[in-house]
C-alpha cells in the first residue's frame, strides 16, 4: 500500500505544480515610443527583447476637417517623407511577434471629432495610410501596423465610440485591427468612456501615474489597488494593463520601485483573469532606468 500511495503521489505532484503555474497570470510590456529622439530606433526598441507592443507616438492632429499630422519627435519628419524609412524597422518587429501600433493624441495637439461622419472619415484614413488599406502617401512606407491606441486627453469627448467601431470593421477585410486605450485612472475617463463601452479593445492601459486620488504613493498600494479592481470589473476588454512611468523623471507622480511593483503590485493585479502585463511611458526613460529589465521576468 505504501509503495502505491508513494506512485501516486509522484503522479499527482507534478499534476498540481502545473495547475498552479498555470493559473498564475502571465503578462508581458507594452512602451511607447516616438516622443523623444534620444531613445534609440525603433528597431532597437524591439531587440531589446523586453517589449510584446511597441505604440507609435503621436498622430497630434486629426479630425474636424484637418490633414492629419504624424509627430515623432526628433526621429523623423513626415512632411518631407522622412518617416517612410521606419517600415523597415516596423516589419522587423513584426517577424520577433512584437504587435507595432500607432497613437492617437497624446497632451499635446490640435483633435478632436465633430460628428460620426467625421470619426468614420478619420478611420478611413487610418485604414488607408497606417493599416491595411491602399494610399498613394503612407507616412511609414509599406509597413502595415497592427493597429490604433486611442490617448484622448485634449479636445471634445464625443464619437470616439464610432471612431472604434469603424476601425474594428476593418477587422472583416482579413487582417484583424486591434484596438488599444490609455485612459487616466479615475473612472470613468471622461475622454474615453464612450470608446470603451463599446467593448471593441483589446488592449487597455490605464495611466495609474499624474493621478493622486488612484495611484500608488510612499509605499502604498490602496489608492491603485481599488481602481485596478474598478477597471478590470467595469471594462469589457480583453487584457488590461497596469500604466507606470518608467522613472520619476518621466511623471509627476506614481513612480513605483521595481522591487514594490514585484512584491506588492503584481502579485495583486496577477488576481484578476483580466491582467495583461504593464505599460511604460516610455522608452527613453526607461532605456535611462533600465525599468523593463528589472521587472520582465516578473510580469
Amino acid at each position: 500500500m505504501a509503495s502505491q500511495t508513494k506512485k501516486l503521489s509522484l503522479i499527482l505532484i507534478p499534476l498540481l505544480l502545473s495547475f498552479l503555474t498555470s493559473s498564475v497570470q502571465s503578462g508581458g510590456i507594452a512602451v511607447y515610443w516616438g516622443q523623444d529622439g534620444r531613445e534609440g530606433t525603433l528597431k532597437s526598441t524591439c531587440d531589446s527583447g523586453n517589449y510584446v507592443i511597441v505604440i507609435l507616438a503621436f498622430l497630434t492632429t486629426f479630425g474636424n476637417g484637418k490633414t492629419p499630422v504624424l509627430n515623432l519627435a526628433g526621429h523623423c519628419d513626415p512632411s518631407t517623407g522622412g518617416c517612410k524609412s521606419l517600415s523597415t524597422d516596423i516589419q522587423a518587429c513584426q517577424a520577433k511577434g512584437i504587435k507595432v501600433l500607432l497613437s492617437l493624441g497624446g497632451g499635446v495637439g490640435s483633435y478632436t471629432l465633430s460628428s460620426a461622419s467625421d470619426a468614420q472619415s478619420v478611420a478611413e484614413y487610418l485604414w488607408n495610410n497606417y493599416l491595411g488599406g491602399t494610399s498613394s502617401n503612407r507616412p511609414l512606407g509599406n509597413a502595415v501596423l497592427d493597429g490604433i491606441d486611442f490617448d484622448i486627453e485634449l479636445g471634445g469627448t464625443n464619437y470616439y465610440d464610432v471612431l472604434s467601431k469603424s476601425l474594428s470593421s476593418y477587422s472583416s477585410k482579413g487582417r484583424k485591427v486591434y484596438l488599444s486605450a490609455a485612459p487616466q485612472c479615475p473612472y470613468p475617463d471622461a475622454h474615453l468612456g464612450q470608446a470603451l463601452s463599446t467593448g471593441l479593445f483589446d488592449y487597455v492601459w490605464v495611466q495609474f501615474y499624474n493621478n493622486q486620488p488612484c495611484e500608488y504613493q510612499s509605499g502604498d498600494i490602496t489608492k491603485l489597488t481599488n481602481s485596478w479592481n474598478t477597471w478590470t470589473s467595469k471594462v469589457d476588454a480583453s487584457k488590461i494593463f497596469i500604466g507606470l512611468p518608467a522613472s520619476t523623471a518621466a511623471a509627476g507622480s506614481g513612480y513605483i520601485p521595481p522591487s514594490t511593483l514585484e512584491s506588492q503590485v503584481l502579485p495583486m493585479a496577477k488576481k484578476s483573469s483580466k491582467y495583461g502585463g504593464i505599460m511604460l511611458w516610455n522608452r527613453y526613460y526607461d532605456v535611462l532606468n533600465n525599468y523593463s529589465g528589472q521587472v520582465l521576468k516578473s510580469v
